[in-house]
Order: C-alpha cells, then sequence, then structure tokens
C-alpha cells in the first residue's frame, strides 16, 4: 500500500511463506505443465530425466519470459503503474501456446485474485486495476497479493520461481513417479538455478522477453487429449 511503512523481517518473512505455501488454495497442485504428457510418451522416465525436463524449462522458457513479465508485473503494482501491469498481463495472456496452458494462468489468476480480495489485500485502487485487467493471469495476480503483503519484488520473485519448481516436483512425484528422496535431490539442485533467473529477469530488456517454447507447446496440446491423465486440462 501506499506509504505504509515497511514490514518487520520476522512478519515480512511470515507473509512471503503464506504465499509461497503449497497450502494457497489455487489449484496449483492440479496442474503439471505438460510434463505429465512428456513422461507419458517416455521423454521423461526416472529422476536424471525429470531433472533435465525441468531445468531445462526452468532456464529456457520460465526465465526468459514468465520471469521477466513476473517482474514487470511486481514493478508495476508497486509503483502503481495500471497501464504498463494491463499491458504486462495482456501479454503474458497472449503468450499461452495452448488452451490448457492459457486456461491454467487465468484459473490460478482468478483464484488468487479472489483470495487477495477476501484477505482485504487490495485497495479500491488495486480492485478497480485487477477488474480492468481481467482476466487475470497468474503473474499478475500474485504480483497484486505480494503488493498487498508488503513483500518487496526480489524476494517475491524468488518465491513465485520456488513455487513453480516445488509444483513441478509434486507433479513428478506422481507421474513418473518419483520418490521422495529423489524429489527433494532435484529440488535441492534445481534451486540453486533460481537466483541467476532472477537477475535475468530484473534484467532483460522489455524487447527480448520471450516465450518461444515450441516441444511444450507441442507436449501440453498433446495433453489435452492425453486419454489418462492425473493432471487437470
Amino acid at each position: 500500500m501506499d506509504g505504509a511503512p515497511p514490514l518487520e523481517p520476522g512478519l515480512a518473512l511470515l507473509r512471503l511463506l503464506q504465499l509461497a505455501s503449497p497450502s494457497l488454495p489455487i489449484g496449483g497442485f492440479s496442474y503439471s505443465q505438460a510434463l505429465e504428457s512428456v513422461v507419458d510418451d517416455g521423454t521423461v522416465h526416472d529422476a536424471a530425466s525429470t531433472t533435465a525436463w525441468i531445468g531445462d524449462v526452468l532456464d529456457l522458457v520460465v526465465a526468459e519470459g514468465e520471469a521477466p513479465v513476473t517482474w514487470r508485473l511486481l514493478d508495476s503494482a508497486a509503483c502503481r503503474d495500471w497501464r504498463r501491469f494491463e499491458h504486462w498481463n495482456d501479454w503474458f495472456r497472449a503468450s499461452r501456446e495452448t488452451a490448457e496452458l492459457r486456461a491454467e494462468t487465468e484459473q490460478m489468476g482468478g483464484s488468487l485474485a479472489r483470495l487477495a480480495s477476501d484477505l482485504d489485500l487490495l485497495d479500491a485502487v488495486a480492485l478497480q486495476a485487477a477488474r480492468r485487467c481481467a482476466p487475470l493471469s497468474l503473474p499478475a495476480s500474485f504480483a497484486l497479493a505480494a503488493c498487498g503483503f508488503r513483500i518487496s519484488a526480489v524476494p517475491a520473485l524468488t518465491a513465485y520461481l520456488w513455487v513453480w519448481l516445488e509444483n513441478q516436483t509434486m507433479a513428478a512425484i506422481k507421474s513418473v513417479p518419483l520418490g521422495q528422496l529423489a524429489a527433494q535431490r532435484m529440488l535441492k539442485e534445481l534451486a540453486t538455478r533460481i537466483p541467476p533467473a532472477v537477475v535475468r529477469a530484473r534484467t532483460i530488456a522489455d524487447a527480448e522477453v520471450m516465450s518461444f517454447a515450441p516441444g511444450l507447446a507441442l507436449a501440453s496440446a498433446r495433453h489435452e487429449t492425453q486419454y489418462s491423465r492425473l493432471f487437470r486440462s
């Protein structure tokens, strides 16, 4: 909120943990972001191939597109630049290559926006902006919630990427399947890639932000008609 004093460090950490919690009721557990499709076709079949797939998506897709967009949305919400906020929300929605990827970000974004409103995290101006930008993507709603919780942009983006990584790992546990120890090893390894992704998001030029992942898009499209699925499409 404008003019609000900074949070005491302990409370700031707790707010961050709440926003990044897997118990947040927005439905993240129900999506695999095409991981289930590449498990079905055999591309991903063990801990090594799972780590390679998720790591490549993080480095080549999320770090080049979703993370920079989330950074810009966090900055726009903090600065109350709602025109810029609307632009990057629209950009992200338009960048979703398949029906399921777009439905995912809009469903989770809408759920998080309603939760933020119910928790009184959005003032009247932010609520008006959210309604004007609807449907909200997940990065846009996350930015509004982080701003309402008075979480600064760098830890907020770090948490966003951690949530993405943890959700992918949980999907791998169910679909590959992976054991808990293998999953924790994967989280330990891949978490080291998040800080460079945050730096990349903060330094990449607007014109270089991209979402070009034909392999991921094709896997997502195949998942929409996959015969047997654990995850939502």
